[in-house]
């Protein structure tokens, strides 16, 4: 017999440029943990599991995080599953509580980053040995190998199919960024919080045609954190008022979908996103229309086009006209990436998938303060990584 899982306490650090602030990976774990315990009310010794993410740190780091969150012998499990990596940890921990194997775990995310782009393991010398060569080699088929950082060339290859398979614009692809760069400015722990225009946002150094340098989520260092509890948890401690259910929940990874094509667009997960978003819809008994705001995974503005049609929000080809149309943000259908998403926010990779459930469990709560949307009851968030992974999550006021 399964449980439901509730988050009743979230915290996350301000996202920052690598090497701007003197930290080490254990105090920007100790922050966000402490910061999600003193948000729940419960102290460190009442914690049974912690499920811990990072991707660029060496085995048993995160004991080494948690430690300074106390010694309390408890088990410490090390994930690590690229950019979806928080939204593992959250995950594991929502499979332990719904299993009735532990009351009350720790998601724990962190990531101290160099600055520069990502390599993309693909460059020459580990390309044969990469995880993620397979996912090149279709761009490679496709469009060759430029000199450009790896990632923003498969994810501009995408954005270039798109263009040309459906009539997406370069206008359109720049309202993305220009949206999540205006959310972010109301959003402190944002690694960026200036505002541009399309036109500047447009006029920015190309990284890889046709995205910009504003459009591409930057390397960042920070944390964030949750606690998951069982619903008994919830009752003995008397936070209800503070509890927001995991109402639905689902992960997959590449299918033969993901390669047959050819595309990069397939590729770079818009089938993993759609399949894991229709399983959370199942879970749930919610769909896309009962979503109020969504932290969505825009490490590149394309990606946040390809998430639209994904996750049902648009047909396939037509999410460039959803952002055009004002239907993304405030005053429209949903808001999507209130944070300012991982293009503003910053995108420590494994803190970004629980820095977006911490966003969305402000938002559900009421405590955005100038982030704030109206009404907010149901959030979705979605957190993808190439190799691959994708997790959608619903969460739910309790």
């Amino acid at each position: 017999m399964t449980t439901k899982a509730y988050v009743v306490g979230v915290g996350m650090t301000k996202f920052e440029k690598p090497e701007t602030r003197d930290w080490q990976y254990w105090d920007m774990a100790k922050e966000a943990g402490t910061a999600a315990l003193a948000d729940a009310g419960i102290p460190y010794e009442t914690v049974e599991q912690a499920a811990v993410g990072y991707c660029f740190q060496a085995s048993t780091a995160g004991q080494r995080a948690v430690y300074e969150l106390g010694l309390s012998g408890i088990p410490v499990y090390n994930l690590n599953n690229n950019c979806a990596t928080g939204s593992t940890a959250l995950m594991t921990a929502r499979q332990f509580v719904e299993g009735g194997i532990a009351d009350c775990v720790l998601a724990l995310g962190f990531e101290k980053m160099t600055r520069g782009a990502l390599g993309g393991g693909s460059g020459a010398g580990d390309f044969a040995t990469s995880p993620v060569a397979r996912h090149y080699g279709i761009m490679a088929a496709a469009h060759g190998f430029e000199t450009s950082p790896p990632t923003a060339q498969i994810f501009g290859n995408a954005a270039r199919e798109h263009m040309e398979r459906y009539g997406t614009t370069e206008v359109q692809l720049a309202a993305v960024g220009a949206k999540n760069h205006q959310h972010s400015a109301n959003n402190p722990n944002a690694q960026f919080q200036d505002v541009y225009t399309v036109d500047e946002i447009l006029a920015a150094k190309t990284v890889h045609r046709p995205l910009t340098k504003l459009q591409c989520s930057p390397t960042s260092d920070g944390a964030a954190a949750a606690l998951v509890v069982s619903e008994r948890f919830v009752d003995e401690h008397g936070l209800r008022g503070r509890a927001v259910e995991i109402a639905g929940q689902a992960m997959t990874t590449d299918t033969e979908e993901s390669f047959a094509s050819g595309s990069c667009i397939d590729a770079v997960g818009r089938p993993m996103s759609r399949a894991a978003a229709r399983q959370a819809y199942e879970r749930s008994g919610l769909g896309i229309e009962d979503v109020d705001v969504v932290e969505l995974h825009d490490c590149f503005s394309v990606n946040e086009l390809l998430t639209y049609e994904a996750l049902g929000m648009c047909e396939d080809g037509a999410s460039g006209k959803l952002v055009e149309s004002g239907a993304t943000t405030y005053g429209g259908r949903w808001v999507v990436n209130p944070s300012g998403g991982l293009i503003s926010k910053g995108h420590p990779l494994g803190a970004t998938g629980l820095a977006q459930v911490a966003e969305l469990v402000w938002q559900l709560r009421g405590e955005a303060g100038p982030r704030q949307v109206t009404g907010a009851r149901v959030g979705l968030a979605h957190n993808i990584g190439l190799g691959g992974a994708a997790v959608v999550t619903l969460l739910r006021k309790a």
